[in-house]
Order: structure tokens, then sequence, then C-alpha cells
């Protein structure tokens, strides 16, 4: 008896966004690859008792670009080496001097020299990813917006007071979600939502959903299954950005971290931000507004909350007299 798997009887994506998927899984391979690069030419400074990464945020800024560019010149003098420092970096002069006294020698300028070239190299061609996706992109009509007077076309819905954003507009304005991340989860998902009934139905598709797995009275959860690893990804790097913001969804992530692990809470703020997306997406009218970081302690009720300490201060021998603040 032959067993056919449900994932096998999922009609296949349209053509157009195969290609543009192909496109956003080759630039995410290759930001990875170039990320494993710097990782490799940070190992390389270190090995030369480099320190500039621990100074700099990353090696990817034009400060540090810069001083690695002129140790391979020969430049050994950290007091101008740190000189070449730009913007809020020139206030970590005294920690740069250093972080930049090492031995850097002949074999480090090479064998950094080729590391810079494979990462030139790479960003060169995640450019040209880049463009080629923003252009597919622009050639799908559900994708494209529309001006206030009603025009539509591939230029459409950027200028004021637009009825319809672009999709990938959209979405960028979502907490933690870039042009490049949007371009992705549209490549991943598609723009029809009518396959997902609710958004619901598009976060288990996602396996963002833990299971509930039920043996007689006993009931516990599992794990959210493997999903789409590109999609996953992104989501779990917005997650992970926005967990830091003063906004709805970081207030939601330090809500939730008190009560379970951090990873289950980032997974529970990559499926709000899945379901954000499925909304917009849904209702191409729809915008987003970020709700706030205050906005479930503005919606307590304070009667009921009055009401329930009281309760446990009777239940512990007070007596308690409530008087307005003024």
């Amino acid at each position: 008896m032959l067993t056919v798997n449900a994932a096998d009887r999922a009609p296949r994506p349209h053509p157009e966004r195969r290609t543009t998927r192909d496109y956003t899984r080759m630039r995410i391979d290759l930001t990875h690859d170039r990320t494993r690069y710097y990782n490799r030419l940070e190992k390389l400074l270190e090995d030369a008792l480099i320190k500039v990464s621990s100074v700099a945020s990353s090696l990817d800024t034009r400060s540090a670009r810069d001083m690695v560019q002129a140790l391979i010149a020969g430049e050994r003098d950290p007091r101008k080496l740190a000189g070449l420092a730009r913007g809020r970096m020139r206030a970590k002069r005294t920690e740069l001097v250093e972080a930049l006294s090492g031995r850097f020698d002949h074999h480090h300028a090479e064998l950094a020299r080729m590391l810079l070239d494979q990462i030139d190299a790479l960003t060169g061609q995640i450019d040209a990813l880049t463009t080629r996706i923003e252009q597919l992109i622009a050639t799908i009509p559900a994708a494209q917006g529309v001006d206030a007077d009603g025009t539509t076309g591939p230029n459409a819905g950027t200028g004021e007071g637009a009825a319809i954003l672009p999709a990938v507009a959209r979405l960028d304005e979502i907490t933690g979600i870039g042009t490049d991340a949007a371009q992705a989860i549209i490549a991943e998902i598609g723009l029809d939502m009518s396959r997902f009934p609710t958004a619901d139905h598009l976060a288990s598709w996602a396996k963002l959903t833990p299971r509930t797995i039920q043996s007689g009275s006993k009931t516990s959860s599992g794990k959210t299954g493997k999903g789409n690893p590109y999609l996953k990804g992104i989501l779990g790097q917005a997650a992970a950005s926005v967990v830091r913001t003063n906004t709805f969804l970081g207030e939601r992530y330090r809500r939730l971290v008190k009560r379970t692990s951090k990873l289950k809470a980032l997974v529970a703020i990559a499926r709000s931000i899945l379901i954000i997306v499925w909304h917009l997406l849904a209702d191409p009218t729809a915008r987003y507004h970020d709700l706030g970081s205050d906005y479930h302690t503005t919606r307590i009720d304070k009667e009921k909350k009055a009401r329930s300490h009281i309760r446990q201060l009777q239940a512990l021998g007070y007596t308690v007299s409530l008087s307005q603040a003024a």
C-alpha cells in the first residue's frame, strides 16, 4: 500500500515565487558564509594579539576595516592605527591603542588579505542578488502598492498618503524586520494568504506552534518541529533583535521570560511576528502600529487588582483602608 506524505500533496509554489525564493535563499547562504569569513578574520587577528573586536562592535564597521587595511599595508604603530577610528569609536582611543598592540607580521597580513578578498567577493554577490530580488518582487502585481489617487504599478504606493504600501514596505514596518527579511519572508510564504485560513494555520505550517501530546489523562507539550529552516531562521533573528527594543513585542518577551525559558520566549515572539505578517499580507490596506511597551500596564483593571490585594491582606489578618493618591 502506497502512503503519500501530506507535504507531497501540497501544491508547488508559483514559478516566479520559486525563482525569487532561490535568490533569497542563496543570499542567506552567502551571508552566512561571509559571517564565517569574518569569524576567521577575527581568529587570525587574535592569533596576532590584535583585539580590535573587543572594542569595535564588529569587524565589518568602517573603522575596523580601515585598521585591518592599515595593518595589511604595513602600519604597526598602535597610536596611528587608533587614529583611524571614526565616529563614536574616537572616544575609545585608549582602549584601541591597547587592543592594537600585538605581533601582527607578514604572514598575518597575507592571510588577512585573502580573507578580506573573500569577504569583498561575497559582498558583491550579495549585492547583486539583492538587486535581482528587488526586480523580481517589483514584477509581482500582488506585491505592488497603490498611490493615493489609485495609480498602480511597480513604483506605486511609495509616496505620501499612499492607499496601499508595497508588500515589502508593509512588512518592513514591523519591529525587527528589515527589507531583506521582508523579501525573504515573501519568497518563503508567498502573498496569497487564502492558503492559510487563519494566522494560526500559517504558524502551524511554519512549525512555530508547540505540539500537545496527550496520553490518557496526561497532557504534555512537544517540540515545534523542523518546519522551514529559512523562514524560522529569519523570524528567529527578528525576534532576537526585537527583544532589546522598548516596544510591545520587546515587553512581551520580558513578560514571558519571567515564567519560561529564554528560547521558548523567543519562539513565542517569532510566532507573534509571523501572525502580524499574515494580517498585513491578508489585508493589503492594513498597516503595522506598535501597541507600545505599556500596553498591558495601561489596561489593568485597577479596581479588580485592588480587590485582589485587599483579599490577600485580609487573609493575613490585616484591616485595609484605601484612599486615592493625590
